[in-house]
């Protein structure tokens, strides 16, 4: 059963491998999910394959533009490659709604590696481009979708999340909340630069340790 109290979430980017988990997470939450992406045919039929692998949640599938003016919280979980191209493409329908990014600006090859960008985060970037009308919210950018995919386990690490607007990050600590893991209040957007920074730091580790999915706990929060 749908709550028609809960948000309407769009993940854009939801037929990549980080998306496409948490829709599954959110759908099977009881949340109205969309998948969008540029190819609004790729987006249903991913869709309906998610559903299934989700034990049988509906989910809907729509270009980004129509997924975005469908929604009230937007996801944008795109290559750093594709996330100015992605906003351009909905930035209009985006006026008044929170947007979370989980974007992380990764310089192939050198992943783990850290890589500021002009603006010094995806997500400081996103804000400046879309305006003051939307509540840029970072997030999900330090967990493994290997972690993620499976959806009756606990991740076993935190979720730093970082915005300006407090009602909104609220919004989204509930969203990580939903998903069966723990938010943890990361302060305002500026603070993106060093969450997003970790990623490579993770990605690093990952490598040098031989494992898939290193993560962040937060010590000291009962």
């Amino acid at each position: 059963m749908k709550d028609e109290h809960k948000p309407v979430i769009a993940v854009l980017g939801g037929t990549g491998k980080e998306g496409s988990a948490l829709a599954q997470r959110w759908a099977r939450a009881g949340y109205t999910v969309v998948i969008g992406s540029r190819d609004a045919e790729r987006a249903v039929s991913r869709a309906a394959e998610l559903s299934e692998q989700a034990g049988g949640v509906p989910m809907q599938g729509m270009g980004n533009a129509d997924a975005t003016r469908t929604a009230d919280i937007v996801v944008l979980s795109v290559p750093y490659s594709a996330h100015k191209a992605t906003l351009e493409g909905v930035k209009a329908a985006l006026a008044g709604k929170i947007l979370v990014d989980v974007t992380v600006p990764l310089q192939p090859p050198k992943v783990r590696t850290v890589h500021l960008p002009e603006g010094q985060a995806a997500a400081l970037e996103a804000q400046a481009y879309v305006g003051d009308s939307v509540r840029v919210v970072s997030a999900f950018q330090n967990v493994s979708y290997i972690k993620l995919v499976d959806l009756d386990t606990d991740v076993g690490c935190d979720i730093l999340v970082c915005g300006d607007d407090a009602e909104a990050k609220a919004a989204v600590i509930g969203l990580v909340e939903a998903g069966n893991m723990r938010g943890i209040d990361a302060g305002p957007l500026a603070n993106a630069v060093a969450v997003e920074s970790l990623t490579p730091v993770l990605l690093y580790i990952n490598k040098a340790y031989g494992i898939k999915s290193s993560g962040i706990h937060i010590t000291g929060i009962s």
